[in-house]
């Protein structure tokens, strides 16, 4: 019986983070991989618009530097992360408030300390690098909030899992935690962590938001969201990206794209987003999502709040957070300009901009009037629903042959998104076996490469 011909052993199906993630683990295994993606541009949500200098994302996800797969994916060494000021700004009643954890060094003791040192400062006190009169939150006692902050920066990620599952709102009534806490420092914390101001996401996945957040900083790449696909494409071999390629099906052995007919493989991994993924599987389940809406304006005189992000602890208005993303990442704005990004979560209001303003007018206590709206985003599908029952590592291995990856199988997060990716490329090779290319007598049909 002859052998089947196969043009790669892995055709890897989307080029966002997950999907890139994945052929980095393929390739540094000697496994040949074809990456098609339908858009004209890597990245998917994480993308950026340039204008007049300034470079805007679509989408401002959070990152923390304590995400362990910013550090374990290959091709991300050259990723420069600019970091907030520790812990966040909170406005309340008319001020602004400084709360959370200065950056540790890492490890469970720096995280402990970072969270003591918060929990134990004077009123009045105010973290270096933020230029902002702020003034204490009262919070909860200092004991509480250590003992919440610092049980989750030491705690193991398993005993965290092992807890029980409710929505996150409820298990931090049922946990004792007090409703100043909750309301003045925790829900507007989480709600910028998972994009969900609701708190219906499972507890798990609030819990793991926490302990990032305290054993790390809130950050950004430099130069925007599109530099970290960017990154891990151009690391790629030559002629792995292949952008404006539209996959019309998939089985275990082959993809069929509109282009340029079926490319034959060894397996198939898809790498899109959840709709996109049960479009070409209608077994998978779909889930909810969580809009996201973006703001950016422009102004010659920024608000004085640094390079801290800047929370509204009374959702007084449609903003949930907003920073002068000029001042953490100077290379987001042409010289002697200052870009405030902000951002909105669910439903948008009609006329968002002028809402915007407004509640931004008060948030940083100065007249919005004279700034320049630059761009509106809004992406009705930002980021998947993790609500209780939420598996954080949902199967990758659909079948032998077919493979499936991305933040809505583990977290909605880029720490999900390349996690998954990883959990993925791993079932792949050992299903292949694979300690180098299997086959490949056919080359590709010249597909369109990505810059």
């Amino acid at each position: 019986m002859l052998e089947p011909v196969y043009q790669a052993d892995v055709v890897v199906v989307g080029a966002g983070i997950a999907g890139l993630s994945a052929a980095h683990h393929l390739t540094s295994a000697g496994v040949t991989t074809a990456v098609l993606e339908a858009a004209p541009c890597v990245g998917g949500r994480m993308s950026t618009e340039k204008v007049d200098g300034f470079r805007l994302d679509r989408f401002g996800q959070l990152l923390s530097t304590s995400y362990p797969e910013l550090r374990l994916t290959p091709g991300l060494d050259a990723l420069v992360l600019r970091s907030f000021a520790p812990g966040v700004l909170l406005h309340h009643d008319g001020r602004r408030h400084r709360a959370g954890a200065p950056a540790g060094a890492g490890s469970a003791r720096g995280a402990l300390h970072a969270v003591r040192a918060l929990a134990g400062a004077p009123r009045g006190s105010a973290a270096p690098g933020a230029r902002t009169g702020a003034r204490s939150l009262d919070i909860g006692t200092p004991l509480r909030l250590r003992a919440l902050l610092g049980r989750i920066a030491t705690t193991p990620v398993e005993r965290l899992l092992a807890r029980p599952e409710l929505p996150a709102a409820q298990a931090l009534v049922a946990r004792g935690t007090p409703a100043r806490t909750v309301d003045g420092f925790l829900r507007p914390l989480l709600a910028a962590l998972l994009c969900d101001p609701e708190l219906t996401t499972s507890s798990r996945c609030a819990d793991l938001a926490l302990r990032s957040f305290a054993a790390g900083r809130l950050c950004v790449p430099e130069g925007g969201a599109e530099v970290l696909p960017e990154l891990l494409a151009g690391a790629l071999p030559p002629g792995t990206v292949h952008t404006g390629v539209r996959v019309t099906s998939v089985s275990t052995t082959s993809v069929t794209t509109a282009e340029h007919g079926e490319i034959r493989c060894r397996a198939v991994l898809l790498a899109t987003d959840a709709r996109a993924a049960a479009e070409l599987l209608p077994g998978l389940r779909v889930p909810d999502f969580h809009p996201v809406t973006v703001v950016h304006h422009t102004t010659d005189e920024p608000p004085a709040t640094g390079t801290s992000l800047l929370l509204d602890a009374d959702r007084g208005g449609p903003v949930a957070h907003t920073a002068v993303v000029s001042e953490v990442d100077p290379s987001r704005a042409p010289a002697g300009r200052a870009l405030v990004s902000s951002t909105v979560l669910g439903v948008p209001p009609e006329g968002v901009d002028t809402a915007v303003r407004m509640h931004l007018s008060r948030l940083y206590g100065t007249s919005t009037h004279r700034w320049e709206t630059l761009a509106v985003h809004h992406i009705p599908e930002a980021v998947p629903a993790m609500r209780p029952p939420h598996d954080l590592h949902r199967p990758v291995r659909l079948l032998a042959g077919l493979y499936v990856c991305g933040d809505h199988r583990d977290t909605s997060t880029v720490q999900g998104a390349l996690h998954s990716a990883r959990r993925a490329a791993s079932a792949v090779l050992a299903d292949l076996g694979a300690t180098g290319s299997m086959h490949r007598a056919d080359p590709l049909p010249a597909l369109r490469k990505a810059a």
